[in-house]
Parts: structure tokens; C-alpha cells; sequence
């Protein structure tokens, strides 16, 4: 069993495709182990790329992934879970490069290569297992998961400052 980490990007969202990627995932017979609207700090989105920190098109990349493309400054996170799910959402979603993306995929249905290069392809899914691990413990705490997909402990913190709703 294995879990893998899904992000409809702001692209996806802001073009209303989110109940399409959804629906295209579902063929995986995949369980959603966790979902949520994420608004990306440009700390998570430097993390999140931080392997492609040397590359030119950094910079872009985080202004993508933070919404400022789209005017849609969120992210919907997911995790699915179960039998080789890496590998199942990862062939349903194509490549990276929707050019290259087979046109039944998801990036090849939905994406496209902006005219400066940057690849809207909405979404982002884990490479690999190792990966997929550093990815769900950026986006996600255990809480948020259903059930425990990594290990996980209990600590007690002395102060700990939380927004919280105000009452009224």
C-alpha cells in the first residue's frame, strides 16, 4: 500500500476543472486519505520545489504554484492512498509537459506550455515514495490524515501560539 500526494494547482482551479480531475482520479478505485484548501506561503512553495532551486524558472515556479499566474492564491491538497498508487496517478496524469502528455491524460486534456514556458498543467503528483513522505509531512500534520500513513508520536509543547476562531 502506499500514499502519494495530489495538488490540483491554481490553474485547475481557476478554470473550474476540479470536479474533472476529481472524477478522472476516482478510475484509480484509489482511497482519498485527506484533502484541503491550502493558501501557499512562499515558505511551503520553496520547500515544495526546493530541489529546483537552481533552476532559471524557479522563480516562476513558486509565483505558479502561489497563485500569482491565476488570481487564484490556493491549492487543493490531497492524498490518495492504496495498492501502487504512485504509479496509478501518475499514468493517469501524463507528463509533465503537457506537449508531451498523452491527450486522454489529465495534463494533456487540461494543460498547456505558456508562451514564456511555464507549464500549466494542473496538477502535482508524487515522483516516488520518498518523495511522496517529504511531500505529505510539508503539506499535511497527522491529524489531517485519516488514518497514520507514516509513523507518527506525541509531544507536548509549552507554548504554542494557534489562530483560532474568536468567540463572540
Amino acid at each position: 500500500m502506499q500514499q502519494t500526494l495530489v495538488l490540483i494547482k491554481p490553474d485547475g482551479l481557476k478554470k473550474s476543472l476540479t470536479g474533472n480531475i476529481l472524477t478522472r482520479l476516482s478510475e484509480t478505485k484509489l482511497e482519498i486519505a485527506a484533502a484541503k484548501m491550502v493558501r501557499v506561503s512562499k515558505e511551503l512553495a520553496e520547500s515544495h520545489y526546493g530541489h529546483m532551486k537552481d533552476k532559471p524558472f524557479f522563480g516562476e515556479l513558486i509565483g505558479y504554484i502561489m497563485g500569482e499566474l491565476h488570481d487564484r492564491r490556493k491549492v487543493l491538497a490531497l492524498v490518495y492512498y492504496g495498492e501502487n498508487a504512485i504509479k496509478k496517478v501518475r499514468e493517469l496524469s501524463g507528463a509533465t509537459n503537457p506537449e508531451e502528455a498523452d491527450p486522454v491524460s489529465i495534463r494533456g486534456a487540461y494543460g498547456r506550455v505558456t508562451t514564456k514556458g511555464v507549464y500549466e498543467n494542473v496538477l502535482h503528483t508524487s515522483t516516488n515514495e520518498e518523495e511522496a513522505e517529504r511531500e505529505i509531512k510539508l503539506w499535511f500534520k497527522p491529524d489531517e490524515i485519516i488514518f497514520d500513513v507514516y509513523e507518527t508520536e506525541i509531544i507536548t509543547r509549552e507554548v504554542v501560539k494557534e489562530r483560532v476562531w474568536k468567540k463572540k
